[in-house]
């Protein structure tokens, strides 16, 4: 299958993973990143480097809510919209604007480019924080979401807004809601890869909590299969989670973690956060039949794959 796309948020942890894989299937692909400064613009600029290169691979640096979307979508078969602002602790106070701006404006003027084009499909990056705190798990779609952060609630208008779109306009979208995605560049920010850095370092990490929480870690292979199942396949209108079906507890992943590095990790216990949500479990019931989609990867061999990499960045002193 050969094809035009757009993948905004290109420059990030997994729109950079979906776009190698678009590109080694001969997709032709339009990337598009405004560099938040959620996290170092060096990080992202290394994560494109190596797609730079590409014939079939054309960058764009810019901002989804000033860019000339018209121009830029002209050509475009499919549109992957990772794009946003991150992080459920930073979502609070003063910084929600910026959330409001990047999670739902800019999926709001996305979809209004769009919806007078014959696009094959229009995949929304959602999150398994538009559930919240619901008390059943796993969570099915058919669940009410509870966002219990601010980050939750912009997720949540946005993947309503595709619903919009598609009920109003026929815009061919459908929203995933990713489940605690880790693997080679991970945000630094995220656990898993300060874990891994503190670790390496000889520093404490810090544990929100008790360290009993569970999340459904989701490898961003398996992430990136399923958004391309979600493009490919026959279904619009609708939204599916993506994940493992199989939560784990912090800190038996510290464990893993310790075992794979051969060092012993330095704790400190940090009182909980606002928006950290207890426990999260996805469903995959609907996402495997309609589809087809498994998730191939174990814990322990992404994790693996992550320290890895993570590893090549890292000079000990």
């Amino acid at each position: 299958m050969f094809a035009n796309a757009l993948v905004t948020g290109c420059a990030g942890f997994i729109g950079s993973h979906l776009c190698e894989t678009l590109i080694a299937k001969g997709w032709r692909v339009i990337g598009i990143d405004g560099f938040l400064d959620n996290y170092p613009k060096g990080v992202k600029q290394r994560n494109i480097y190596p797609l730079l290169p590409h014939d079939n691979f054309k960058f764009i640096k810019g901002d989804l809510t000033r860019a000339p979307l018209g121009n830029i979508i002209k050509n475009v078969d499919y549109v992957f919209h990772l794009a946003g602002q991150p992080g459920v602790r930073d979502s609070w106070g003063g910084t929600f604007d910026s959330y409001v701006v990047n999670n739902i404006l800019a999926t709001q003027r996305l979809l209004e480019a769009v919806k007078e084009k014959d696009i094959k499909k229009f995949v929304y990056a959602s999150s398994s924080s538009v559930y919240g705190n619901i008390g059943v798990f796993p969570a099915t779609e058919l669940s009410l979401p509870s966002p219990f952060s601010p980050y939750g609630v912009t997720k949540l208008a946005a993947e309503n807004l595709c619903g919009l779109y598609y009920e109003n306009y026929g815009v061919p979208a459908v929203s995933l809601r990713y489940f605690t995605v880790y693997g080679p560049r991970q945000r630094p920010d995220m656990a898993i890869s300060s874990f891994v850095n503190a670790i390496l370092k000889g520093r404490p990490i810090a544990i929100y909590g008790d360290g009993n929480q569970k999340r459904d870690f989701t490898y961003v292979d398996d992430v990136v299969t399923a958004t391309m199942l979600a493009a490919q396949r026959p279904v619009v209108g609708e939204v599916f989670n993506v994940g493992c079906g199989q939560p784990v507890v912090l800190m038996e992943v510290i464990q893993i973690l310790e075992e794979l590095i051969g060092e012993k990790a330095r704790i400190e216990f940090i009182r909980s956060q606002r928006g950290d949500v207890k426990q999260t479990c996805a469903d995959t019931g609907k996402i495997s039949e309609k589809l087809g989609f498994r998730p191939l990867y174990e814990l322990d061999r992404g994790l693996g794959k992550q320290v890895e990499h993570m590893g090549k960045f890292f000079v000990r002193k």
